[in-house]
């Protein structure tokens, strides 16, 4: 019996190392121990990240018990304050073929989890929360995994996949399935040595692509990916942190690259000259459409636009028939958070041409910047406000500004790197807000953001803070006196009965209106808010039937009505009144989505503020001309004229009597090249 059992453990560590020796496996750098020793095959930890700064760590263990191997994990982080705590335990045979999974915790703030997957004697026993099924077992290879989190689960992923034959694409359990792409080496430097980690990209755990590195023993060494509410999150085995950056940099850039193969096969016209002929023009200036138009494109800049039967169109123009269609310039979303590639053609196919990013990570939105505008990837034109923010439980990323100095020496790196703005989060204090705005403004810049905690829009306005991200820190001043020690609950019913026409929010009005303060509610993100069972996203956003898989229960799971929930709603139409009060009072309100439902949520956004007290040709400018201007950017974009960036749109119907009609974009015409829409939703896995 001994030498029976002695035999087993020698084949179990043969098959160890050799996972180990050119596919990713279960040792590692780890010293695997006989089943007579006591302790684990393998252990390791990684430092998780969000927008590059530290917020916790995951720890896994991997042990034989019996003849399977058993893996335990600890992942937490506190993001804002809040914590996210998860844990999950795997067990599977030696070449790590599953045979339990079970995940519960949370994978984000608002996102909770709670999931196992069982195979006994062949059978397929799934459970989600209290729900139970059973499923036949998929014929080929296959995984158990749940997302994103935690970071071992992908890693033992990556090692099953390539020690099964690397399929081409991956069943994954309870549901889905991946693609895992080998996308080369890279070179870093880690204390004093050289190594050179292997680049793989995943699809399928997340909405788009994630980027991982693997070393020469198969370890995982980072992930680059996004977290269940859309933000930038990395996770970096301890040792390596000193990486995290250049391995940011490295993802964006590689990710565009990919795309930009992506865009090599998606049809429209890459010509020289275009002309759309037929169409009705509206050129977001405010004047009357023009039917049977012509617009003519020339190496990217408008050349003409007018009645058809005085538009000269060049000779070998391409050209497109607009018949019973509209045109109108390219639209703007001015709260985007450029988080991951795919945001590229999502934003081109729901006709975005220009976005401003409101607060990323500087390798990454830098690098995606620079492949769009050079022409190596796929997206709209990025304008970008750089964050900073103060220390303190609820400070995000990296770029602190504790003190004047810090602020102005961060606001002039994001000059010298391009960006356009600076957005302040809600940890500064107000002696550095203002020290960021007396340099961006000696700069040429323009400071957008938050109202920090402990501040009033009256106090940043003030400070010099040119725009205000979201709306309701324009109801708090809205409302005197508002009193700073209030729970949430009572702040919330304040804000349900404001009166918009008393005279403390007239006031407040007429102080935005004289400092010249322009606002982005964000009000599509706020709905989501609102939707519960009675009221599901998809009976106000259908865009929701038409997103990727990954992203269908995350946006679609929604509790049923509550007390909350109707107090949430009585908010929300304040809320909205506030944003038809702040246009009448003449305050320049500028279409943004703060993300919400990729692609859909600026078409919703220009719907709300039609609801608001717009007009459909108000709310289309809010998304064209009065960006252009918040940007100082009218002379070039924002509306069809003879000179300006061919960014333009052309849609099936008539948005003038429906604004719901701005969702058609069938063509999408930006940086000289004309795209078909269709196409560019489903290159990132939507539905058109």
């Amino acid at each position: 019996m001994e030498m029976q059992k002695s035999t087993v453990v020698f084949l179990r560590l043969m098959v160890i190392c050799f996972l180990s020796m050119g596919q990713p496996g279960i040792a590692g750098a780890a010293q695997a121990k006989s089943e007579g020793e006591a302790g684990a095959v393998e252990q390791g930890k990684f430092i998780l990240h969000k927008f590059e700064q530290p917020i916790g760590s995951e720890t896994y263990e991997i042990r034989h018990t019996g003849d399977s191997l058993a893996v335990t994990m600890e992942f937490k982080f506190t993001d804002r304050g809040q914590d996210v705590p998860l844990s999950a335990s795997f067990r599977g045979s030696s070449d790590l073929t599953p045979q339990a999974f079970e995940i519960k915790g949370k994978t984000a703030r608002p996102v909770s989890i709670d999931e196992s997957v069982t195979i006994e004697s062949g059978k397929l026993h799934l459970r989600t929360r209290d729900k139970q099924t059973e499923a036949a077992l998929p014929s080929g290879p296959f995984f158990t995994i749940a997302g994103y989190a935690p970071t071992t689960m992908q890693m033992l992923m990556v090692r099953y996949w390539a020690a099964h034959g690397s399929p081409a694409e991956l069943p994954t359990l309870p549901t889905g399935s991946v693609k895992i792409e080998p996308r080369g080496k890279d070179s870093v430097h880690v204390g004093d040595k050289d190594e050179q980690l292997d680049r793989y990209t995943i699809e399928g755990l997340i909405w788009g692509r994630e980027t991982l590195w693997f070393d020469a023993q198969r370890n995982l060494i980072a992930a680059i990916t996004t977290d269940a509410e859309f933000d930038h999150f990395e996770a970096i085995r301890e040792g390596y942190e000193n990486l995290l950056g250049d391995l940011v940099g490295k993802a964006g850039r590689d990710g565009m690259a990919a795309l930009a193969e992506v865009s090599k096969g998606i049809s429209g016209s890459r010509s020289t000259n275009l002309a759309i002929v037929g169409a009705t023009l509206i050129d977001g200036t405010g004047t009357a459409p023009i039917s049977d138009s012509a617009v003519v494109i020339q190496k990217g800049r408008i050349v003409a636009a007018g009645p058809r039967n005085k538009v000269r169109i060049p000779r070998h123009s391409h050209i497109v028939q607009g018949s019973g269609k509209t045109i109108l310039p390219g639209l703007w979303d001015m709260h985007a958070h450029f988080e991951q590639v795919e945001w590229g053609p999502i934003y081109l196919a729901a006709g975005v041409t220009t976005v401003r990013d409101c607060g990323n990570e500087f390798e990454f939105i830098t690098a995606v910047r620079d492949a769009v505008a050079q022409g190596r990837g796929l997206g709209p034109r990025l304008l970008l406000a750089g964050v900073v923010d103060g220390s303190g439980p609820l400070g995000l990323g990296v770029e602190r500004v504790d003190t004047p100095e810090q602020a102005r020496d961060w606001v002039d790196r994001y000059h010298a790197a391009g960006f356009q703005q600076m957005k302040i989060y809600s940890s500064v204090k107000l002696e550095e807000l203002k020290a960021v705005a007396d340099e961006a403004h000696r700069l040429g810049m323009t400071v957008t953001g938050h109202v920090p905690e402990g501040l009033t829009a009256f106090q940043t306005v003030e400070a010099g803070q040119d725009q205000i991200n979201h709306v309701h820190y324009i109801m708090d001043i809205m409302h005197d006196p508002f009193p700073k020690e209030m729970s949430r609950p009572d702040r919330m019913k304040a804000v349900a009965a404001l009166d918009l026409d008393s005279d403390s929010a007239k006031k407040a009005l007429t102080f935005l209106k004289e400092h010249h303060t322009i606002v982005d509610p964000t009000m599509a993100l706020f709905e989501l808010f609102t939707a519960t069972t009675a009221k599901p996203p998809a009976s106000f956003e259908p865009g929701v039937n038409k997103i990727a898989p990954e992203l269908a229960e995350q946006l679609t799971d929604v509790e049923p009505p509550n007390d909350r929930s109707a107090l949430m709603e009585k908010v929300f139409q304040k809320e909205l009144g506030a944003v038809g009060a702040l246009h009448r009072a003449g305050i320049p309100v500028v279409a943004g989505t703060d993300q919400a439902v990729p692609g859909h949520s600026l078409h919703r956004e220009i719907e709300l503020y039609v609801q608001a007290g717009f007009s459909p040709m108000e709310a289309i400018q809010a998304a064209t001309i009065v960006p252009a201007r918040a940007m100082g950017l009218e002379k070039e974009s924002g509306t069809i004229e003879k000179g300006k960036r061919g960014d333009l749109i052309l849609i099936d119907g008539d948005p003038l009597t429906d604004i719901r009609n701005t969702r058609n974009v069938e063509y999408v015409f930006t940086n000289g090249v004309m795209y078909h829409t269709p196409e560019l939703w489903q290159s990132v896995g939507f539905k058109p």
